[in-house]
């Protein structure tokens, strides 16, 4: 049987990309099934890490450095912790929710719901709530009890009135067990109770009886044996019966002894304990009983966390290796389980009531039968109201408790039933009805509207019709919950709630015929008619009726304005289709004088797909021609209509001009200047709106072929701000011309030639000159002046005597072309003076440099000399300005020298060029005068192309500009050797400024002139009489080109050896850097020279090491020098050239013993240990001031001991006091085989595992037993072990592999050791003396392999073994080592051991002659998980056993679910015959298969009462199949179980006519009788008399009493003469109709005596004086009439007319109300 929970593997953490080790109890927690939150520390990064589980690729991963995280279990709210300060976060809203500081440390927290936490401190429990700005409440203090406990839950109930905290301990007995420690506390008693427990939980459940749930506080305790306990700490319901209290004991598997609880979770859902071990065992408990329904490890880690799941009621789980597992309950198996396998009915009927699960059906069924059987009505009524699925709430339920009812007249357990039902649960449809109807008939509507109210009646079509006869509302409300639209919305027409309709069909998806609907809505409410057609057509999915129908159905009633608003809302898609309608609607508006509504509806432009030029002649009729003209689409009709432009908006006409084509628009603009006086304007505005369209040119020749220049010009006045057209321009020139003479008003003209870019100059001058003839030539001087024709403009001007325009133009309105302007008078031939006078008046306005220019170029600049020297004297800095009067003082020889020399703004380039051709002095002047250097160049250029080199030379050492220093010293500069020659000779002797000699040498060390630098610097600094002798920086440049010369061997022959000269001669310089820079340019002996001159013995010896590399040479110095630092760096220096003897030598005669690592390491690679033991002995009395470097020395002296083999030296050293590795020393001593040094050493320090290998070595083997019981480490006892055996040493070897055994991943190498040598005998002795010792939590594993060796090598102690150890050894393997050496019996016997019925099965079957037995066999298939393996084993009883199959098939099918009779059946199809019993034993099933199979065999058998029985009491086969077939058969018996299926199946015609061939006369009276069929009763009538059977005929009247005719039987009597026969019957009918015409009479008296007393007392009342007007008192009388008329002969009036008429038509005849 399958497996009552599902186990699945949700995902791995790890996956996720987060480290092994953070998935601890410490760092991962999991609150519920939505989130994971992992803690992952790499150095010192911290990472929060939380796991959607619903999603987990939405994984987020935060870096915030808490020392832990929890997230809340249903929202996305993070809690932090960190020190003592928590922090709760909403990661959605990205916000800090709660912030607080705890006095102490919190170790432990946990959500105890999605509002709440709690904090467990060292001393207290606290609660910290989620809502408002609330502190954490300290909710209890700790036991002491619980103070040296590890925290690991914390649990409260749904109420917050019990907490429990939960911790575990080491036991202080010794045993090294975990103690579970709880503190219980009840915050109503403010109590605490300390409890044994290691978990626990709390639930809400309810028990029997209760009307509320009672909460259940669960622990489970790991004492001597597992217990848990259960018991009620709050009760549901005071009165309800108290909860027994549970103390259950769980059995735990034998290799789990050491096993204990770490969680336990409850599932409200189904009422279970889910109970998980540290093993990873999960325990699944029933919470009312504690009875276990099952058990089995889930996972091979610890699960570390659990928590419930609450969508499926399991629980989700994280192991050490990461997983996370969810384990759910099976609900298609748990009830089979507990029936099945626990054999515990009344646990699986409550888990399945319990849950509402699958599986107990048939047990609620016999349960509830057997209930009404015994009259427990009471007990009947509650189970059939609870049964799960609601199994028992059928049709067939009612009618039983309905005869239950009958025959119990005192009792309706019917109501009991409904009561149950209502209490918790909803009535289904059958069950509405079954109650409404007594409740209608008792006038208790409103227990029907409460009920529906609560939504406890599911409304059916039925139930409405009921309910409507005495509540429409409700019944209505009904009739739309039961989704009955048709009734919906008639009950919508008849209460006029016409907004509703068209709302509710859409809801509900009904489409009814809403024509007919609005053609009774249009008499009654034309509006709501209106709106709801409105909205029908408006629909998503199109209209819901045909528009023009309805549009007919309106128009039909003259409802113009509801057709319009209807067309309106019908056509507002602007579908092309509805063209005509569209039409329809603008033209029914327009002839029936409403062209206003016309109007907007066009104006609002919903409809485009009209007849527009049908809807255009319809406008242009009614005035509407603006309308007219959008329709039109022919010319000449636009024509006809524009000339009624006039009367058309402005606005319209310049929008609709825009959508014709550009030859129509000319056309209809020429039609509208024809009416110039009124159209100008317009056509002035269309014009210039569509220009762009129209073409400029087009419309200006229109305007010009009407005449119109006043057109022109406003249009292109318009436009020619915005027009790049010349023409445009030129055009609108002309027009101001000719307007302005008109006008005398030529401001517009001037405007439009000063602001104007796109005019044509040439064309506009000429025009302006020679056609326009203007007095005023201000337009022209604007043209002539923006397009640069000032000296033509000048030119006319003069000659035409307008000379004062000349004058007002170069003073007021351009200044700036005086120079053109005079320019142009002086080639007209104007004189000096004037044009002198002219200029003046400009004074400084005039620019300077273009009139200069002018002048110049006509040789006429001295006439200017007034005015500038004006302009000079005002202040003027114009470059220009000063450049013409230095060339006029040049040409004029007005001492130049003083204005050049003083003057700072003329330009040195324009006037050194222009003194270069006179004076280059005065040119070398003015360019080494210019600020800035800006003319360096110019000066160098002018003093080498006249050979000025000595002014050139104090020139560049005066600028000290090392850029033009490198212009003149590059090898391209021809005159470089003079330069340098004066540089040398003169310039820099003379100079006393030592910047600029500095710049100087500078400059020729980049030019890399390093001889001319030397004789330079020799000049200045050898001299004693040099200003700069004694210069430091001077000296050291010196030095250091002299160096990089003699580096580069550039140095001149008669330099060679100077550098040696100049370090003797001068003394200022720096000499370490000096001697740098004589080292890196390979001049070693002069560095050495200076170190020594300096005084710097340790860099002289370092020069003689590293660079001259003469290592005697510097042992001379160094012992000359006898200092300990020269010793050392001697020292260094012969280590590294491996002289490792000298070397140390020299340490020690430096005393220096930092290098004692590089020192020890080449001694050991030289083999020079005697040497280093010297070294060694100097460092040991140096302190180093640290523990490491002593040690370093301490183990090199101890190896060296050894490897001299001074064998009392290293005694001596390792006794007295060091700080040496010995362990060290030892490892490479025995490296080497030196294993006497290495065992001295191990002992001294008590190495036992490594002295074990040195002993195993020296074939000591008792000495390396013993060390390696000192060590107790794996690895030395296997390798003593490996030794002793191969030394055949079986009696140490087994001492060592006792202590192996215990280890359970060292076992098996164990076996190999002795198995690869072919020791069997010892390897089982050694095992099997294992077994009579303890061997911890390794038992099974000893076990597990002494099985496999007895299956290898002894298999005849094999069975014995295995019965009495197979609980405790890993049955697995050892099913694999049974196999592969085939032992069947001991297979099966495994497989059944471990719970693999299937596979012990399929081994019984496969190898039957060893394995199998019949009892054993049917033991192992009723528990097979796989149903195969039961039809595999039906056919192999069919082929080996057939006789036991009978008894196999019964036995498996005792167990519900277990066999697929079916396929049984198919399988044994040919030898049915075979298991005719067993098909007995499963008929109550009703099968079909079954059936047909049975009745195949009964009628082989001719076995007509089995078969008889068999049908009347199984019907789930094919009967009409099977009646067809025995119809045909020879016993006559046969033949009557065909006519009895016939009957069954209503074919009352075939078993009649099957009876009357076979002459059963009385089976066919019974036939035509169950019939109810008058017809065929008659049929049998008539055929009694043919065949003269006249007894039969008398039988079959009162038979058949109730279905035959009268008229019939008189008739057959009387023509037949048997009215003696048909006499009784007679008399019976007569005595029958007499009987209800007597009793009908009696009730019309009695209602006739009833209505007179009604009326009695209404007249009474009336006469009291009651108003009956106001209270509808006469109405009542004719709702009561119709009441009457409606109901017919209905039941439940109370009065004459009044009942039917307030009952809705339940009263009755005339009125008249039935009781």
């Amino acid at each position: 049987m399958a497996a009552p929970i599902k186990l699945n593997e949700v995902m791995k953490v790890t996956a996720m990309g987060i480290k092994p080790e953070s998935i601890t109890f410490a760092n991962c927690t999991m609150e519920s099934e939505k989130f994971i939150t992992v803690r992952e520390q790499i150095g010192d990064a911290v990472n929060i890490h939380i796991i959607d589980l619903m999603n987990p690729q939405k994984t987020e991963k935060r870096p915030i450095s808490a020392d832990a995280a929890i997230m809340n279990p249903v929202a996305k709210i993070l809690a932090l912790k960190s020190g003592n300060n928590l922090q709760i976060f909403n990661i959605e809203l990205k916000s800090k929710m709660k912030a607080h500081q705890m006095p102490e440390a919190v170790v432990y927290w946990k959500w105890i719901n999605e509002r709440c936490m709690a904090l467990v401190t060292a001393t207290a429990v606290y609660h910290w709530t989620m809502e408002g700005t609330t502190e954490p409440v300290k909710m209890f203090d700790r036991l002491p009890a619980m103070s040296a406990c590890q925290i690991i839950n914390y649990r409260a109930d749904a109420g917050e009135k019990w907490m429990v905290l939960i911790g575990i301990s080491q036991a202080q007995d010794g045993s090294n067990r975990v103690v579970g420690n709880m503190q219980l506390y009840s915050k109503e008693k403010g109590q605490s109770q300390s409890i044994e427990g290691h978990a626990a939980a709390f639930s809400q459940f309810m028990c029997q009886g209760a009307g509320a749930n009672s909460t259940l506080f669960c622990f489970a305790n790991k004492g001597p044996t597992l217990k848990v306990h259960i018991l009620e700490v709050v009760k549901g319901t005071a009165s309800a019966p108290a909860f027994m209290k549970r103390a259950v004991d769980i059995q735990m598997p034998a290799d789990a002894a050491n096993d204990f609880p770490v969680a336990m979770q409850i599932s409200d859902k189904y009422g279970l304990i889910f109970l998980v071990t540290k093993f990873g065992y999960l325990y699944v408990l029933d919470v009312e009983t504690g009875t276990q329904v099952f058990m089995n490890r889930v996972s091979a880690e610890t699960i570390f966390t659990t928590c419930v799941n609450s969508v499926s009621g399991g629980i989700l789980g994280i192991n050490r290796h990461a997983q996370v597992l969810h384990v759910q309950i099976d609900e298609q198996n748990i009830v089979k389980h507990i029936q099945g396998t626990l054999q515990n009915i009344d646990l699986a009927m409550k888990v399945a009531a319990r849950a509402k699960l699958p599986g107990a059906e048939g047990l609620y069924s016999a349960s509830f039968d057997q209930m009404l059987r015994s009259g427990d009505l009471n007990a009947a009524a509650e189970m059939a109201a609870r049964s799960p699925n609601g199994v028992l709430r059928t049709p067939n339920t009612i009618n039983k408790f309905k005869a239950a009812a009958q025959a119990n007249p005192g009792q309706n357990p019917l109501l009991i039933y409904f009561s149950k039902i209502l209490e918790d649960s909803t009535l289904n449809a059958v069950e509405s009805i079954e109650l409404a109807r007594p409740v209608i008939q008792q006038g208790k509507q409103q227990l029907l509207q409460k009920w529906f109210d609560e939504g406890k009646l599911e409304c059916s079509e039925d139930l409405g019709d009921l309910v409507k006869q005495v509540d429409g509302t409700l019944a209505l409300k009904m009739y739309n919950k039961a989704n009955c639209p048709a009734k919906v919305i008639a009950c919508f027409v008849e209460t006029q709630q016409y907004d509703k309709i068209l709302t509710y069909a859409q809801r509900v998806g009904y489409n009814p015929e809403w024509t007919s609907i609005l053609q009774n809505m249009v008499v009654l409410n034309p509006e709501g008619a209106v709106q709801l057609a409105q909205m029908l057509v408006n629909q998503d999915g199109g209209s819901k009726v045909d528009v023009a129908a309805v549009a007919d159905l309106f128009l039909q009633r003259n409802m113009l304005q509801q057709t319009t608003a209807f067309l309106l809302a019908a056509l507002k898609d602007n579908k092309p289709e509805e063209a005509a309608l569209q039409t329809k609607l603008l033209e029914i508006n327009l002839r029936n004088n409403a062209a206003q509504v016309a109007e907007a509806i066009m104006a609002n432009g919903q409809l485009t797909h009209y007849d527009r030029p049908q809807i255009g002649g319809l406008c242009e009729r009614a005035g509407l021609f603006q309308r007219a003209l959008e329709h039109y689409t022919e010319l000449k009709d636009l024509k006809r209509v524009i000339v009624h432009a006039s009367q058309m908006q402005p606005d319209f006409l310049l929008e609709w001009f825009g959508s014709l084509d550009t030859a129509w628009a000319v056309e209809l603009l020429k039609e509208m200047l024809k009416d110039m006086r009124q159209n100008l304007q317009i056509c002035v505005q269309i014009a210039t709106k569509y220009s762009e369209f129209l073409q400029p040119a087009t419309l200006i020749a229109m305007f010009e072929e009407y005449k119109s220049m006043e057109g022109l010009y406003y249009y292109l006045g318009a436009i020619v701000n915005f027009s790049q057209d010349e023409t445009v321009h030129y055009k609108y020139i002309v027009a101001c011309t000719k307007v302005g003479l008109m006008k005398n008003d030529f401001k517009e003209l001037e405007r439009i030639t000063r602001e104007s870019q796109y005019y044509p100059p040439t064309k506009v001058k000429d025009y302006l000159k020679s056609e326009a003839k203007l007095a005023d030539p201000r337009p022209l001087i604007n043209v002539c002046d923006k397009h640069d024709m000032v000296e033509e403009l000048t030119a006319y001007l003069y000659s035409k005597s307008m000379v004062k325009f000349i004058e007002v133009y170069v003073q007021k309105v351009n200044p700036h072309r005086t120079p053109q302007v005079v320019g142009a008078l002086i080639d007209a031939g104007c004189q000096e003076d004037q044009i002198r006078t002219l200029v003046m008046s400009v004074r400084g306005m005039c620019p300077v440099e273009p009139l200069v220019a002018a002048c110049q170029k006509r040789n006429r600049l001295r006439f200017l000399l007034p005015w500038l020297e004006a302009r000079f004297e005002e202040g003027e800095q114009d470059p220009a300005l000063h450049n013409a009067l230095a060339m006029i003082y040049i040409d004029t020889n007005q001492n130049p020298e003083k204005f050049l020399q003083g003057n700072q703004y003329f330009d040195p380039k324009v006037v050194g060029a222009y003194c270069e051709k006179r004076d280059p002095h005065l040119a070398f002047i003015v360019y080494s005068n210019a600020p800035g250097g800006t003319c360096d160049e110019e000066a160098i250029k002018v003093t080498n192309d006249n050979k000025l080199y000595k002014a050139q030379a104090k020139f560049l050492v005066d600028r000290q500009n090392l850029e033009l220093w490198a212009t003149v010293l590059t090898d391209e500069n021809p005159h470089k050797r003079e330069l340098v020659d004066q540089v040398v000779s003169t310039a820099l002797p003379q100079c006393k400024n030592g910047d600029a000699v500095a710049n100087a040498v500078k400059a020729f060390m980049s030019a890399n002139l390093p001889n001319e630098l030397i004789e330079l610097l020799e000049k200045i600094v050898l001299r004693p009489d040099s200003e700069f002798a004694a210069n430091k920086s001077l000296q050291n440049l010196l030095l250091i080109t002299a160096c990089q010369v003699a580096a580069q061997g550039n140095l001149e022959e008669s330099l060679r050896g100077r550098v040696m000269e100049y370090i003797n001669r001068l003394d200022k310089f720096d000499g370490p850097d000096i001697a740098t820079l004589c080292v890196s340019d390979g001049l070693f002996e002069e560095a050495f020279v200076i170190y020594k001159k300096f005084d710097d013995k340790k860099n002289a010896i370092g020069v003689l090491l590293d660079e001259i590399k003469d290592l005697e040479r510097a042992k001379d110095f160094a012992n000359a020098c006898n200092m300990d630092e020269v010793w050392s760096t001697l020292a260094t220096a012969q280590l590294t050239n491996n002289h490792v003897v000298d070397a140390i030598d020299s340490f020690v005669k430096s005393k220096d013993p930092s290098q004692y690592l590089e020192v020890i390491k080449a001694a050991q690679d030289a083999d020079e240990y005697h040497a280093l033991i010297t070294f060694l002995r100097m460092a040991r009395q140096k302190d180093f001031g640290t523990q490491e470097a002593r040690g370093e020395i301490d183990t090199a002296m101890l190896m060296a001991y050894a490897r001299t083999n001074m064998i009392s030296e290293l005694e001596e050293f390792v006794s007295s006091p060091n700080i040496a590795n010995v362990e060290e020393v030892g490892e490479r001593c025995a490296e080497m085989g030196m294993f006497e040094a290495a065992r001295m050493l191990f002992s001294s320090i008590s190495k036992h595992d490594k002295l074990a290998s040195c002993l195993v070595r020296l074939k000591k083997f008792a000495d390396a037993v013993e060390a390696a019981r000192k060590a107790n480490f794996t690895r030395t006892w296997k390798e003593v072990l490996v030794a002793c055996v191969k030394a055949e040493e079986f009696r140490l070897a087994q001492m060592c592999g006792l202590n192996l055994m215990i280890i359970p991943d060292e076992i098996e190498e164990l076996m190999k050791v002795y198995e690869r040598r072919g020791y069997f005998e010892q390897l089982i002795q050694m095992l099997e003396s294992g077994l009579s010792t303890d061997m911890g939590g390794n038992s099974s594993g000893i076990f597990t392999e002494l099985a496999i060796l007895y299956a290898k090598y002894k298999e005849a102690k094999l069975m014995d073994h295995l019965k009495l150890y197979f609980s405790r050894m890993n049955i697995p393997r050892v099913i694999r080592e049974c196999e592969r050496h085939e032992h069947w019996q001991a297979l099966c016997f495994l497989h059944v051991a471990n719970d693999e019925a299937d596979n012990a099965a399929l081994t019984m079957m496969n190898h039957a002659s060893e394995a199998w037995e019949h009892v054993q066999f049917k033991d192992i298939l009723g528990r097979c998980a796989n149903p195969e393996n039961l039809y595999k084993a039906v056919t192999f009883y069919v082929e080996e056993h057939p006789l036991d199959l009978t008894d196999l098939l019964t036995h498996l099918s005792k167990k519900e679910g277990v066999l697929d009779h079916s396929r049984v059946v198919v399988l044994m199809k040919r030898r049915l015959p075979l298991i005719k019993g067993y098909l007995e034993t499963v008929q109550t099933h009703d099968m079909k298969s079954v059936n047909e199979a049975l009745n195949t065999i009964y009628i082989e058998e001719e076995d007509f009462e089995k078969l008889a029985a068999s049908v009347n009491t199984y019907t789930n086969f094919d009967q009409l199949e099977l009646a067809g077939s025995l119809q045909r058969h020879d016993l006559l018996e046969m033949r009557r179980v065909a006519g009895m299926l016939y009957n069954k199946n209503k074919r009352y015609q075939q078993a009649l006519e099957l009876a009357k061939k076979d002459k059963l006369y009385k089976d066919a009276m019974q036939t035509a009788a169950t019939s109810q069929d008058a017809d065929l009763v008659e049929e049998l009538l008539r055929f009694f008399v043919e065949v003269e059977a006249k007894e039969c005929f008398a039988a079959c009247l009162f038979t058949c009493y109730e279905y035959v005719k009268p008229d019939v039987v008189l008739e057959l009597a009387w023509r037949n003469n048997i009215m003696d026969y048909s006499m009784p019957y007679l008399i019976q009918v007569a005595r029958a109709y007499t009987t209800k015409v007597d009793t009908l009479v009696a009730e019309a008296e009695k209602h006739k005596e009833e209505a007179k007393k009604n009326q009695e007392a209404m007249e009474q009342q009336a006469g009291m004086g009651v108003d009956m007007g106001m209270q509808g008192g006469p109405l009542m009388l004719t709702m009561g009439q119709q009441g009457g008329q409606q109901g017919g002969m209905g039941y439940g009036g109370d009065a004459y007319g009044m009942g039917g008429g307030m009952q809705g038509g339940m009263g009755g005849g005339m009125g008249m109300s039935m009781p």
